[in-house]
């Protein structure tokens, strides 16, 4: 007597990739989110000070990091949008966006640590309060803000990474498709029996003429 030896189906999804897929959307979502809030937070405080002569005296001067660079600030919300919109499309859509989140924490990183020693804002500060387009900011110093938009760009960078790898185990918003991706099977509508006055009301319920005209 023979035994059937049970093949599992190709398209089946094994229990470890489930799992995977579950925790990298976990990590995924909480990293990208706290990156975006870690950057936007972080333009909004002080990145440098220094002073500037004004009439023989010591004019202090800041700048905020959204004068020194917009870009965090932007890519932050661009990743925002980026981690929302990889859910709404499938397949090569979804890696689209999911270098786009990845490059938009790179993007953070690469500005902040620019903007980390950048002295521009503040020279154009020097010049207004001095009136001397050429004047330029004495006593330089940087605070630590800017590494902390560069925590903030790390954080989206592996949301992406996360996508890239992870993002076909994902499920998507789309209520037409289960988590396969098999389309799902319309509810085919009831027959209405004119001589049924319930049958009447219901078609009216959902919208349809129970005439058929």
């Amino acid at each position: 007597m023979g035994y059937v030896t049970a093949v599992p189906h190709p398209r089946s999804e094994a229990p470890g990739s489930a799992r995977a897929g579950r925790l990298s959307l976990a990590v995924a979502l909480l990293s990208g989110a706290l990156g975006a809030a870690v950057a936007l937070l972080s333009t909004r405080q002080q990145w440098s000070q220094g002073t500037a002569t004004v009439a023989g005296g010591a004019f202090p001067l800041t700048a905020t990091g959204s004068d020194v660079t917009g870009v965090p600030a932007a890519l932050a919300i661009v990743g925002l949008a980026a981690l929302v919109a990889v859910f709404a499309v499938r397949r090569a859509g979804r890696l689209v966006v999911a270098a786009l989140l990845a490059l938009s924490g790179a993007g953070i990183i690469a500005a902040a640590l620019l903007g980390a020693s950048d002295s521009s804002a503040l020279d154009e500060q020097a010049a207004r309060a001095s009136g001397d387009t050429s004047a330029s900011v004495d006593a330089l110093s940087h605070t630590a803000w800017p590494y902390v938009a560069v925590v903030g760009g790390v954080l989206i960078l592996l949301a992406g990474l996360l996508a890239l790898r992870y993002g076909r185990l994902w499920p998507a918003m789309s209520g037409r498709y289960e988590r396969s991706g098999t389309p799902q099977p319309r509810r085919k509508t009831p027959a209405v029996d004119p001589g049924r006055p319930e049958d009447l009301w219901k078609a009216l319920d959902r919208g349809e003429d129970p005439t058929g005209a």
